[in-house]
Formats: structure tokens, C-alpha cells, sequence
């Protein structure tokens, strides 16, 4: 049991981590996974626990807390008729596979690597947010059966890797294939569920034996920080909602995108021991 001033600091920290989290996701509608993994990373770093396997740590609990956070976001796109549960149908085993090899692979891989791989795809959804064109397509409807059998298992795995849901990669590939943004959001929600439930379960089951691990770390998931995210989340998130309808979230959405940029080449830069 850690002391009470090892364990204020820690949770001061996370606190802060999901309101800030929250708001954004509420405010441009960014899954806050992309947000939480570098904010845990540099948080329990910063707090001083530098364990071998502290990046799987941050990939599972942001993972965690997409759980909950994807569940009521899905239902609430449901009773509005967004989401498009034919695709979901088609995409989700594949999604599902490809999410168990990527706990298999995210617990056999050093920080570096972990944090070379959220550098590399970070910059990319970043580059993607800025400059992505509404028009742009790859097709005028979503891929077929071999494509998706391709695209499905791909898009779970790097997801895991990166500790987020279903949004930074289902949202733009379902807009370059033509689906309606509305129902690409609705749908990419679903995706999250389907990612994060068994990557949760596997991340839960494998034991962490690294030393200095942040306190109340059950598997590689961390509880206090789960439980905080979640429910400074579910404060702040309508805040975020109620400020977009007040004003144009895109060139917040710009800002984000460069903060975003920033962030992953921090990691690429930790990951090169720089």
C-alpha cells in the first residue's frame, strides 16, 4: 500500500489528465486514447515509476477506460439511428483479431518500440487531422469481403498499439470510402468497444513483474488512473459538447492536430533516447 503522499500526487495528476482528456473529446470529438497514452507516459514518469513495462501500462488503461466510454457513446449514437450496424457486423471479428495480436505484441515490446510506433502513427493521424480534405476518397463504398478481411484485423492491431479506440483510424477510413461523417463517428464508437473489451481482458491477465510500477496496477492496468479518466470524463466531456455548439471547432480541431504532432514526435524522440 503506497503512502498517502506517494498517492495524492499521482491522483492530482490523473484528475487533471482526464478533464483535460474529456473536454477535447467532448469539444472536437477526438477519442481521448490518443491524448492519455503520452499523458500517462510522461505523468508516471514525471511521478518517478520507471518500469521496463510502463508504456503497456498506459496503452491498457487508456484502453480501459475506452470500455466505458465507447459503451455510452454507442448507445447514445443508437438512439439517434447513426450507427451502422452492417458494418459493424463485417468489421468486427476482424477488429477483434486483430486486437488480441496486438496485446500478444504490445506485451513483448520495449518502450522504446512502443513509443517509436505511437511516434510514427501519431504524426500521421496528426498530419491526417490538419490537412485531410473532406472529398478525398478511396472508394464509394466500403470494402468487400477480402477487403475487409485485410483492413478489419489491421486496423484493431495498430489500435492496441497505440492505446485508442475505434475513432483516429475508423472515422477517416470510413469518410475516405463515403460513409457520412455522423455515421462514420457513430459507427468508429462501436469499433472502440470491439477493440478495447478484449485487449482490456488480455492486458488484465498478464502479469506485470517490473519494478517501480505505479501503485494499484492490477495486470498492466493501472486502477486509480482508470477510474479518475473516467470520471472526470464524464464532468467534462458535455462541457466540451456544449462549447462546440457555440462555436466552429475547426480551427480548434487545426490546434489540436499540431498539439497532437507535437506529442508524437516527443515520443520518437524519447524512443531514440534523445
Amino acid at each position: 500500500m503506497p503512502e498517502l503522499s506517494e498517492f495524492l500526487p499521482t491522483l492530482a495528476l490523473i484528475l487533471a489528465i482526464g478533464a483535460v482528456a474529456g473536454f477535447i473529446a467532448g469539444l472536437l470529438g477526438v477519442g481521448g486514447g490518443i491524448v492519455l497514452v503520452p499523458a500517462f507516459f510522461f505523468a508516471f514518469e514525471g511521478l518517478g515509476y520507471g518500469t521496463d513495462g510502463l508504456m503497456q501500462i498506459c496503452l491498457a488503461t487508456s484502453l480501459a477506460t475506452i470500455v466505458v466510454t465507447s459503451v455510452r457513446s454507442v448507445m447514445a449514437h443508437h438512439k439517434k439511428g447513426a450507427v451502422d450496424w452492417g458494418i459493424l457486423r463485417a468489421w468486427g471479428p476482424g477488429i477483434a483479431i486483430g486486437a488480441a495480436f496486438g496485446v500478444v505484441a504490445a506485451s513483448g515490446l520495449r518502450n522504446e518500440v512502443l513509443m517509436g510506433i505511437f511516434g510514427v502513427l501519431g504524426l500521421g493521424a496528426g498530419l491526417y487531422m490538419a490537412f485531410g480534405r473532406a472529398e478525398w476518397r478511396l472508394g464509394e463504398q466500403m470494402p468487400g469481403r477480402v477487403g475487409t478481411s485485410v483492413v478489419s484485423p489491421v486496423l484493431g492491431f495498430l489500435s492496441v498499439l497505440m492505446g485508442i479506440g475505434g475513432g483516429s483510424f475508423g472515422v477517416p477510413m470510413m469518410s475516405l470510402y463515403n460513409q457520412p461523417i455522423h455515421r462514420a463517428v457513430a459507427t468508429a464508437a462501436g469499433f472502440g468497444v470491439i477493440i478495447a473489451v478484449p485487449s482490456v481482458i488480455g492486458f488484465l491477465l498478464i502479469s506485470g513483474d517490473g519494478a517501480n510500477r505505479p501503485p494499484f496496477t492490477i495486470g498492466q492496468v493501472n486502477m486509480v488512473a482508470f477510474v479518475a479518466v473516467v470520471a472526470m470524463t464524464l464532468i467534462t466531456a458535455p462541457w466540451g459538447v456544449k462549447l462546440a455548439h457555440v462555436m466552429d471547432p475547426k480551427p480548434l480541431k487545426r490546434v489540436f492536430a499540431v498539439f497532437i504532432m507535437v506529442m508524437a514526435l516527443n515520443m520518437l524522440r524519447k524512443a531514440l533516447g534523445y
